[in-house]
Formats: C-alpha cells, sequence, structure tokens
C-alpha cells in the first residue's frame, strides 16, 4: 500500500516509516520538522524510493491537499501531534494548532480525497488516527485498567487536545462515514526518542554524570510499550482493524516511574559502570507536575482477540535494547541533538 503518514520523522513515526517499508508499504511522510522531528532518523532510508518526503505543516490546508493528489495514498496514518505535556502546561497554543485544528484539516482534506476515489479504492481506504491513553484520565492503584469504553477525562492541556482531536475524527466517521480506526495508545520508548521524555532523559542524564530528575515521589504507574510492538499492531490494524472501531494499545509493563529510573541506572551499572559508585546515586527528587497523572493502563484484549497482536518485549527486554542503543550512540545523539535544536537545514527534503 502506499501509505500517507504525518509525523513521520518523529519518534514513533520514523519507526514506522523503517518497519512498513520493510514490510513492502510505500510511505509519503508529511511533516513540519519541529525540534522533535529529525531526518537523522531516517538517514538509511533518505533516497529510498518508497520514501517521499515532505516538509509541510497538516494546518496548511491547500498544500496538504496538494500532497494527496499528486501522491494518492491508500492509506492514512495521523501521527502529528504535540506530544510532551510539561510544554502543553507552559503553553498550550501549539497543541490547539498542530493536535486539533491539523487534525480538523486532514479530515476535511481526507474526506474530500476518500470520496473522489473510485469504489474499489474507497472500500479499501483507512484514516488510522494515532492518540494516547492520556485522553482517559488517570487510574487509582486498584482499578480496572482503561478499555475502549472508558469515558474521555482529560487532565493535562496535551490529553485536552488530543481528546478533541479523537472526537472530530469518530464525528467524521459517524457524519460523513469516513472509514476511520482511533488507536489509544500507552507510553511508547524505544531508540531515537528525543530527550524530553523520561526513559531517554535518564540515560543521557546519567551518561553524562548529571542529575536524573525524578517528579514528586517517583510512584507514578505507566504501562510501556516498546516502539516496534507498537509499530507492530498499527500495520495489523491498517489492514485487519474494523473501520469506526477503537483499539487500545498496552504493552502490559506497568512500572512505578522510579522503579524505570532504578532499572536503567541498575543496566548502566553493567555495561558502562562508573569509577566509583553507582549511577542510582545521581537520582534527585524534584517538584511534581501540576495535575500530574497517577496511573495509566490500558486493556489489549480487544486487538488480541481480533487481531492476533500481543506485545513481544518485556520491560526488561524493551529497556536493555533502548539502554544499549543509547550507550552505543551517545556521542553521535548529542551531534544530532544539538545540531537540530540549533535549526540547521537538513537536505533529505523532498520539496513540492
Amino acid at each position: 500500500m502506499k501509505i500517507l503518514l504525518t509525523g513521520g520523522a518523529g519518534f514513533i513515526g520514523s519507526h514506522f516509516v523503517k518497519q512498513a517499508i520493510q514490510s513492502g508499504h510505500e510511505i509519503v511522510n508529511v511533516d513540519k520538522l519541529t525540534y522533535a522531528g529529525n531526518l537523522d532518523n531516517l538517514e538509511e532510508y533518505a533516497q529510498a524510493s518508497q520514501h517521499h518526503f515532505y516538509k509541510e505543516d497538516i494546518v496548511n490546508r491547500e498544500n496538504v491537499r496538494a500532497i494527496f493528489e499528486k501522491e494518492q495514498p491508500d492509506v492514512v496514518v495521523h501521527m502529528a501531534a504535540e506530544s510532551h505535556v510539561d510544554r502543553s502546561i507552559e503553553s498550550g497554543d501549539a497543541f490547539l494548532r498542530t493536535n486539533v485544528t491539523g487534525t480538523y484539516h486532514l479530515l476535511t482534506i481526507a474526506h474530500h480525497y476518500w470520496q473522489s476515489l473510485p469504489k474499489e479504492k474507497r472500500l479499501s481506504f483507512r484514516f488510522v488516527h494515532l492518540s494516547t491513553d492520556e485522553v482517559l484520565g488517570t487510574l487509582q492503584p486498584n482499578e480496572d485498567k482503561f478499555c475502549e469504553t472508558t469515558p474521555y477525562r482529560p487532565n493535562s492541556p496535551y490529553a485536552a487536545s488530543k481528546a478533541s482531536s479523537d472526537l472530530f475524527v469518530r464525528a467524521y466517521h459517524h457524519t460523513y462515514g469516513l472509514p476511520i480506526i482511533i488507536v489509544n495508545t500507552t507510553n511508547n520508548y524505544g531508540p531515537f526518542q528525543f530527550p524530553e521524555k523520561l526513559i531517554p532523559v535518564v540515560i543521557l542524564n546519567a551518561l553524562e554524570q548529571k542529575s536524573i530528575p525524578v517528579y514528586g515521589d517517583g510512584k507514578q504507574i505507566r504501562d510501556w510499550l516498546f516502539v516496534e510492538d507498537h509499530i507492530e499492531a498499527l500495520l495489523k490494524l491498517i489492514t485487519y482493524g474494523c473501520i469506526g472501531e477503537t483499539y487500545c494499545i498496552g504493552g502490559e509493563n506497568e512500572w512505578t516511574n522510579l522503579d524505570v529510573v532504578n532499572e536503567i541506572c541498575t543496566l548502566l551499572d553493567r555495561i558502562k559502570p562508573l569509577a566509583q559508585g553507582s549511577y542510582k546515586d545521581l537520582i534527585a527528587f524534584v517538584q511534581d507536575r501540576p495535575g500530574h497523572d497517577r496511573r495509566y493502563a490500558v486493556n489489549a484484549n480487544k486487538i488480541h482477540q481480533e487481531l492476533g497482536w500481543f506485545a513481544r518485549h518485556s520491560m526488561q527486554e524493551g529497556l536493555q535494547k533502548t539502554v544499549q542503543w543509547y550507550v552505543d550512540n551517545a556521542e553521535r545523539l548529542n551531534t544530532l541533538f544539538d545540531r537540530h535544536r540549533l535549526g540547521l537545514k537538513n537536505n533529505h527534503e523532498k520539496n513540492f
């Protein structure tokens, strides 16, 4: 299939590009290249015939419409989003613009494009929207996990913007018949993640022997999903998912943030030991984030039963791969992230 992917230079998006191409698909990658989007993540596919990159903001409706008309995708996978909760607390403007307005524009374009397709292509077309479990609020320690029928209760500006985008996607299906699938996924981790999320922050700070910040008491619980497992689920959903349905995707790895930090430090103590002491000595508890949700966890039985998908990586296995990758690439990553933060132009763009 030819898949139009938004946000394909980001962490999850770049993994999707690689695994989709390896599975025989062709990718039309539309990405604004904000601070968290980096085409160096896709260096090996920069000149690949199966990868067509457009530097474009999904809010620019006419430009995105032109890409649809030129590339004629079979499927849309919408990942482009502002996603860092701390940034949304500082200012929600970018989250409203990209996550809500951008999604709305993309839906209008996809709807008109879908209507113009011949019948056979209309029947196979899908609009897959990637969302988060954070739209569902927070759980108490012994409360049942989130599932597809859990009411929305977003608690951060980020979560509120994603909840709004989900509802627009749902409305376009029920009002216009657009064949959509919504995915609510748990915390992803793995290689190439931008160093503002917990796991890469911990690893890179530890390697530089800087303080490792832990919010509050560190006992917030998250369900962790190795990014490669997530992409395998998405590729199954594109072909076999039911139109108009929502799917929760989780790794069944509920860990507290503090346990994650301690496990990373234990791995680093073994892989790259310090001359003296342990990386755990760098842990520093800091003031908690405002409105910090206590626990996220999803019940993934629906995708287990309907599609036979299960996460293949335990948390220990996924963290081992992730930590080793960051250790092996630490020097290169510092250069890449510094260069990217400076906004230097990447030469892999395809002009339209």
